[in-house]
């Protein structure tokens, strides 16, 4: 970049109008035709200027006064500035003083009547005060402090502006005060000496007056006899008769002068039509060789007739100059035409641009058709969003007729989609296609013309200015083509993404090999980078949706796999499967990273994508598995699933009136999603996390509540577990408090207790069967589950036994046998609250009267102990050898 010139010396540093005057800076012109204004105290100065180097120039002052800067202006650095300034003033100018400029006279002495002194030129400035200046020329009073003083004044006493005080300063300011007063004494009788009569100057010059007298009279009288002799213009008759003489002479030689100059003309004539045949006839070969297309030959002849006869003075020459340029006027038109019919291969664009060059062509025809060129590169690209993106995209009628307005590219893109009848290719896919396939073609086209224009290859003035318009048109071009790829990539489904992203990464590649600038492929770049992340996004997406069609997959057959507490369904594998077959699928397509491309998951956003994307797996999963759970709550019909008396449940009883395929309960469906729910989240979610990281995704365990919030799981397992807990554990509470009253029977009477009431022996029944249930689908489950259940049935004992008015002896021994033999029985599944309520249902109940009482109540549980010995093995923790079977018609559970 040319910076603005900079004014930083002058010499000399003051002077009058036409002072030559030595200007010194930086900047000041790369040549004399870059000088375009010189300004010195602001008077306009450069007519005169004389332009030497970049750091200096000569100049004559103009007529200013005062101080003021000097500033230089030239074409390529523009308006400069001054770090010093001119002092001009003016000066009076005597007769044989030389000056540049045309000044007046010099004021002479006046005398009385105006009288002169003889000789002007031996006139010189006397003091008007009559004193002797000498004393004062040894050290004069300083100009700067004059001017600051009196201002626009000055000490010229012929000046309209003179002051006194800068007189006397300038001249007399060592002079004593008593020779000022013999001055101004001098200075008035001078003045009176001027004031004396007319009559006194007569006397003295009587003798010239009476000469200038005679002089007059004589003349006088000469001129009144020539008028008596000749007439007022004696002149007239003498020019009359040369008129005449004139006139016969023409017409005696007037026709015979004419025949002789048409012979005369005619030899010329013919003499130059053979001498200078070539030019006559050029018109008319320019003419044919233009319709030839021989350009280079037009060009030759051109060059050779400016060399001969551009300076010509005859005005048949120039009359045919006239036609000659009309037809290379034409010829300029015909190219600059030919240079707009693209495309075309770029080097016949460069030979048509060093023909204009050659011919001279107004302007910059290499600019022009650089310009052309990236015009032609956005309307492509603008072409295909029309094309393509259209809503009537299917009227074969308006196709037919935006198929003439098509570009080749775009149109050869159109008739390959028209023609395949089976095509099912989205119009915005072949839209990204036809922008790939353009800006991969024409972009390397218009890079390097506009790197032969600034390398001087087309033999054009380079003009460095235009280097940033031409990175602008390229950067819009790019920009416009990466905005419309971004925004018509959107919504696409992964595959036809993917298959953008593929299209893009072509043309991206063929790009990177021109050498653009980094801004331009950087703005690629982040389209991308925008591409692969929005094509990650897709592709979890996608596997989410198809997540949550995984209920459809759900056959509820339990495997049983090993080390693990429990059987699951194939659900949480299938999962599992798809989980890791997209991340396969997004590593080789959108985390791979090609040539100039950026890691897609090194920032904080992507990264954030990317955990979202994983937990929309989760929790895709999870509403997967929310509604299978609760798929059945609408069929489970009212009635009891646990039995009253100790029976087998009446799923059983309902599954024996069907002759067909096992349906599995809502109450199993419930508790297998709990033990897919606890494999996924014990054992898949680490896996995947584990598998991820190990494939270079970011680490999901980094992430803020990655196992509790993105899951769902743990909150659906809650819902699930309420919900199986709400189905069994409100009918088992239920039927305590009836079965504690069957047959009327009360705590005060006296019937001698031998077994334990009804309501324990159905507790524990239901017990065992909410047992046998959890234990064919979960093991692992049976603390969690029959845990609420124990604390349902403490609570509820200890609820029933607060009611209770009073107990009979008898009631004494039942009650408390039938707590003790419960609360032993599930001692490995109370909780402490649960071993609070028993407590507080044993203290509800009186203690016994006597030793032979407790001794009652020890003999009856060692009797119920001993007959239901089945039953509480049954509740007892499983042993390790302890092995399930699952008989596929009755769906029931054996405990060996």
């Amino acid at each position: 970049m040319v910076l603005p010139p900079v004014v930083t010396g002058i010499s000399p540093k003051e002077g009058p109008p036409g002072t030559r005057v030595t200007v010194r800076g930086e900047f000041l012109g790369n040549r004399a035709q870059d000088l375009v204004g010189l300004t010195i105290c602001g008077c306009d100065c450069l007519l005169s200027a004389e332009w030497k180097s970049a750091n200096k120039i000569i100049a004559r002052s103009g007529p200013c006064k005062g101080r003021g800067d000097i500033i230089v202006t030239t074409r390529s650095g523009g308006q400069g500035t001054s770090t010093v300034q001119f002092r001009g003033y003016h000066e009076t100018i005597g007769p044989m003083k030389e000056s540049a400029v045309w000044v007046e006279e010099a004021p002479v002495q006046s005398f009385v009547w105006g009288r002169r002194a003889l000789s002007p030129t031996n006139y010189q400035q006397e003091d008007p005060l009559g004193l002797s200046v000498e004393g004062n020329d040894v050290k004069k009073f300083p100009e700067d402090e004059l001017c600051e003083l009196f201002g626009e004044s000055n000490g010229e006493l012929t000046s309209e502006k003179f002051h006194p005080g800068w007189f006397l300063l300038q001249h007399h300011h060592a002079t004593s005060l008593d020779d000022l007063k013999a001055g101004l004494a001098y200075l008035r009788r001078k003045v009176n000496s001027q004031k004396e009569g007319q009559l006194s100057f007569l006397k003295a010059n009587v003798g010239s007056v009476m000469e200038q007298l005679e002089t007059i009279v004589l003349l006088k009288e000469q001129f009144e006899a020539d008028v008596k002799k000749f007439g007022d213009d004696p002149t007239a008759k003498l020019e009359a008769a040369i008129k005449t003489s004139m006139e016969e002479a023409n017409k005696l030689f007037d026709d015979v002068l004419a025949r002789r100059d048409r012979a005369d003309a005619t030899r010329s004539a013919l003499s130059v039509m053979q001498r200078y045949r070539f030019l006559f006839c050029m018109p008319v070969n320019i003419e044919k060789n233009i319709k030839r297309g021989n350009y280079d030959l037009v060009i030759n002849d051109y060059a050779r007739v400016k060399n001969l006869f551009g300076n010509t003075d005859v005005e048949i020459f120039k009359k045919v100059l006239a036609e000659i340029e009309n037809k290379i006027e034409m010829l300029r038109d015909i190219l600059r035409k030919k240079l707009e019919e693209i495309p075309f291969a770029l080097e016949r664009q460069k030979k048509i641009i060093r023909h204009l060059v050659n011919l001279e062509a107004d302007g910059d025809p290499a600019w022009d058709a650089i310009v052309s060129h990236a015009a032609y590169l956005d309307k492509n690209i603008s072409g295909c969003l029309q094309d393509f993106l259209a809503d009537n995209a299917n009227d074969d009628g308006i196709n037919r007729q935006k198929s003439n307005n098509l570009t080749p590219i775009a149109a050869d893109r159109q008739r390959m989609f028209r023609n395949d009848a089976n095509c099912n290719v989205p119009s915005r896919v072949l839209c990204i296609e036809a922008i790939c396939d353009v800006v991969a073609e024409q972009l390397p086209d218009l890079w390097r013309l506009g790197q032969s224009y600034f390398t001087g290859q087309l033999h054009v003035a380079v003009d460095a200015e235009k280097q940033g318009p031409f990175k602008n048109l390229v950067l819009s071009c790019i920009q416009r083509a990466s905005e419309a790829i971004k925004i018509y990539g959107k919504d696409l489904t992964p595959a036809w993404l993917m298959h953008s992203l593929r299209c893009f990464r072509q043309m991206y590649a063929a790009l990177i090999h021109l050498d653009l600038p980094s801004e331009a492929l950087d703005i690629f770049g982040k389209c991308l980078f925008d591409l692969r992340l929005q094509c990650l996004v897709a592709l979890f997406k996608q596997t989410a949706d198809n997540v949550g069609g995984l209920q459809k997959k759900e056959t509820w057959q339990l495997e049983y796999l090993p080390n693990e507490d429990g059987g699951i369904t194939k659900l949480p594998c299938l999962f599992e499967e798809m989980v890791m077959e997209v991340s396969d699928r997004a590593r080789e397509t959108a985390i791979a990273c090609g040539p100039r491309e950026t890691p897609l998951l090194d920032n904080i956003t992507p990264q954030a994508l990317f955990h979202n994307s994983v937990k929309m797996l989760f929790v895709a999963f999870s509403r997967c598995l929310q509604q299978l759970a609760f798929s059945g709550s609408e069929e489970a019909n009212d009635e009891d699933d646990v039995s009253q008396l100790v029976s087998s449940p009446a799923v059983y009883r309902s599954r024996e009136k069907h002759r067909g395929p096992v349906t599995p309960t809502w109450e199993k469906c419930l508790l297998i999603t709990l033990s897919n729910i606890r494999y996924t989240m014990n054992t898949v979610l680490p896996r995947v996390v584990e598998a991820l990281k190990s494939k270079g995704y970011p680490d999901l365990s980094t992430a803020d509540g990655w196992r509790k919030d993105w899951t769902h799981l743990e909150t659906l397992d809650t819902a699930v577990l309420d919900a199986y807990l709400e189905r069994r554990c409100d009918p088992l509470v239920g039927t305590i408090e009836p079965s504690m009253y069957l047959g009327r029977l009360e705590w005060d009477s006296d019937v001698e207790p031998t077994h334990i009431r009804p309501y324990a022996q159905e507790a524990l029944a239901n017990l065992i069967a909410v047992h046998a249930e959890v234990t064919r689908v979960s093991p692992g489950l049976l603390k969690r589950v029959l845990s609420h259940i124990v604390e349902t049935i403490a609570e509820e004992l200890a609820r029933l036994m607060s009611c209770v008015r009073k107990f009979g002896p008898s009631g004494i021994i039942q009650a408390r046998a039938d707590i003790t033999l419960l609360r032993n029985a599930l001692l490995i599944y109370s909780t402490p609250r649960a071993s609070t309520f028993f407590e507080e249902a044993l203290d509800a109940v009186p203690p016994p009267k006597n030793g032979t009482d407790a001794s009652r109540i020890e003999a009856l549980l060692s009797k119920v102990t001993s007959s239901m010995q089945l039953q509480i093995r049954c509740l007892a923790e499983r042993p390790k050898s302890a092995q399930i079977s699952q008989d596929d018609d009755l769906n029931r559970t054996t405990v060996v």
